[in-house]
């Protein structure tokens, strides 16, 4: 795994980080929308920074916080910011959830979060890798209480999680008022099984969008769909 990943506009350095980069924070930072000019966005889990580098690349928004609990991921995520061309934008908080949504009275124009998935009762022997990946480090159930609390009214919150775990999310998000706006169905490729749901939520009740992204024809052959959604990142697409 190499510890360097390099955007066409940014460098992730992810070699002190349980989670690297992967498909799931690139759909998400891809897909996410914009188009209401958020001023202020929160990533939650922050992991290597990345999605607050994708959005900040994105967007003009003056203020783009994060927040970390790993103290590895944490000290990464700051020296992949301060390495950033938008540098001036982007803080990290060392913090849980928790804790932020308890101290913090801002709200956010945007949040975006590519929380642990797997509520298995796996655990591996590495526990830094275990405290990036599982839910238990963050429950949904507390994911979506701080989401509300910190969602500006006008707020766009978006996700990612497994295909499997959609509907019970959408009821969390409905007992806090957010409701399903848009959502991404997403296939390796045609003949398998949707794997995630990428989502947003907001507090205005909107006719539900739902599409379905197919990322491969074969093997490392890209569909022409998820190339268009990428390009503004990856380097060889």
């Amino acid at each position: 795994m190499m510890s360097e990943f390099k955007f066409k506009k940014f460098t992730i350095n992810q070699d002190n980080c349980a989670m690297k980069i992967g498909t799931d924070g690139i759909l998400l930072g891809s897909w996410t929308r914009l188009d209401h000019h958020p001023f202020s966005i929160l990533d939650i889990g922050a992991g290597t920074g990345v999605l607050s580098l994708m959005m900040a690349q994105r967007s003009q928004a003056g203020m783009i916080d994060a927040i970390e609990i790993d103290d590895n991921a944490y000290e990464q995520c700051v020296d992949n910011f301060e390495q950033a061309p938008w540098s001036d934008r982007l803080f990290c908080y060392h913090a849980s959830l928790l804790e932020f949504a308890d101290e913090i009275e801002d709200t956010y124009d945007l949040i975006i979060c590519n929380p642990p998935f797997y509520s298995e009762d796996y655990k591996s022997d590495n526990k830094q890798r275990d405290l990036a990946r599982f839910q238990d480090a963050m429950p949904f159930e507390h994911l979506v209480a701080c989401v509300s609390k910190l969602l500006s009214e006008k707020g766009v919150f978006s996700v990612i999680i497994p295909f499997k775990e959609e509907a019970g999310f959408v009821d969390l998000a409905l007992k806090h008022k957010l409701f399903q706006n848009r959502t991404l169905h997403v296939k390796g490729n045609t003949n398998s099984d949707i794997k995630r749901s990428l989502m947003e939520f907001s507090f205005t009740k909107k006719p539900l969008v739902t599409e379905t992204l197919i990322i491969e024809t074969s093997r490392h052959r890209y569909t022409q769909e998820y190339i268009n959604l990428t390009n503004d990142f990856y380097l060889n697409m």
